[in-house]
């Protein structure tokens, strides 16, 4: 197996983009990665999606995508895992290279969650639990993640004050990021005040649904001359399941497919995870945040919060989370969240954020993207190439 980097990336803003539509939000970011690369042309695409059939009236996004790009005829498909469908298009396009089949491959995350009401939407999102045992009962999303959090704050004995430690550094981070959609400050004080959505999560325990696109290039390490840019090694990019509804689980606290991501991620690219130094969680309700820390290894299980607090999660803490401002203040393209992690990740590795957002000396930056409430999980683990001895 041949080693793989990122050479080039590419990001539109999260925003409700009511002048764009799919094919414009992906093409565009598409070709600022392609550019930022400096390559012309692609082995192949491959897209993350989730709902563009549902809410944009439009499939086939492979063929559409390159046809619009100017990629006439280069392979491309659409990778469907609900809202880790970016990462699990990074996945495809990882083995791709590494096996030697391709030598460049784009990635595309793409999403436009805002053309219908949150009524349509949350209707969709909801495709990605069990249809039988979940969703056929009125539980959404919200409904699952409150389902978790309550138990939580049960059997660990925390006051659901407690859990602002994670939207509060999330906002913080994503005054700094000028593609983020939620650029201000909250309080902990903001948060207990904050509008009850699904008993015990609240509007500021929910990221918001957004649209957006983002991009990178993956190429094979040996061929690396080819390329001017600043290229950041993908040292794993590793998948984890578990059972679809949290009923099926032994321990719905225990996100097993996290676990099992996380670990192989860790294992293939020789590391633990004392050793890395940011971490984009796949935080889409607060509850996931807490959940996704204990099953990588990075607390106990139950502790998260504690070492949130004690450890420090911000920028300058033992482990920086979010440090563009996670799924919460950058907002949460669904099909399209997973690149815009990994896309982060790079630009902290290439020392390309806003100063108050780097992470000074970051050599090991890991994403994890999360499909539904824990089914999917792809773990990436990336590599300053610069750094190496």
């Amino acid at each position: 197996m041949r080693k793989v980097a990122i050479v080039g990336i590419g990001q539109m803003p999260v925003r409700e983009h009511w002048n764009s539509n799919l094919r414009d939000l992906a093409v565009c970011a598409l070709r600022d990665a392609m550019d930022d690369a400096g390559v012309q042309s692609l082995d192949g695409l491959t897209v993350g999606n989730m709902l563009s059939g549902a809410l944009s009236e439009q499939e086939h996004l492979g063929a559409l995508i390159v046809d619009y790009a100017g990629l006439e005829g280069v392979e491309a498909v659409k990778i469907e895992a609900a809202c880790g469908s970016g990462a699990a298009g990074i996945r495809m396009a990882y083995k791709a290279v590494a096996s030697g089949l391709m030598d460049a491959v784009g990635v595309v995350g793409v999403e436009k969650l805002t053309e219908y009401s949150g009524k349509y939407s949350t209707a969709a999102l909801a495709t990605a639990a069990d249809a039988d045992y979940e969703t056929t009962v009125g539980l959404s999303f919200v409904g699952i993640n409150a389902l978790l959090m309550k138990r939580y704050l049960y059997e660990y004995k925390f006051d659901k004050s407690d859990f602002a430690v994670f939207p509060v550094n999330a906002h913080q981070n994503a005054v700094h990021n000028p593609n983020a959609m939620f650029r201000h400050k909250i309080t902990a004080q903001e948060y207990a005040k904050s509008k009850m959505i699904a008993d015990p999560v609240n509007l500021l325990d929910s990221s918001p649904i957004a649209d957006g696109a983002a991009a990178v290039i993956v190429v094979a390490q040996e061929n690396l001359y080819r390329y001017p840019g600043k290229p950041v090694a993908i040292l794993s990019c590793e998948v984890g399941t578990d059972t679809l509804s949290i009923d099926n689980r032994t321990n719905p606290l225990w996100l097993a497919g996290v676990e099992r991501s996380a670990m192989r991620a860790f294992k293939v690219a020789g590391l633990s995870p004392q050793d890395i130094d940011l971490f984009e969680a796949h935080d889409a309700f607060s509850i996931m945040t807490a959940l996704s820390l204990e099953a990588s290894g990075f607390a106990e299980p139950g502790q998260a919060i504690r070492f949130a607090l004690e450890n420090g999660i911000d920028i300058k803490g033992r482990l920086p989370l979010n440090t563009c401002g996670g799924l919460k203040g950058r907002g949460h393209p669904v099909g399209a969240t997973g690149v815009y992690q990994v896309v982060e990740a790079v630009k902290q590795l290439r020392r390309e954020v806003d100063e108050h957002i780097l992470v000074p000396d970051a050599r090991y930056a890991m994403a994890q993207n999360i499909g539904g409430s824990g089914a999917t999980v792809i773990t990436t683990i990336l590599e300053n190439m610069s750094g190496r001895s």
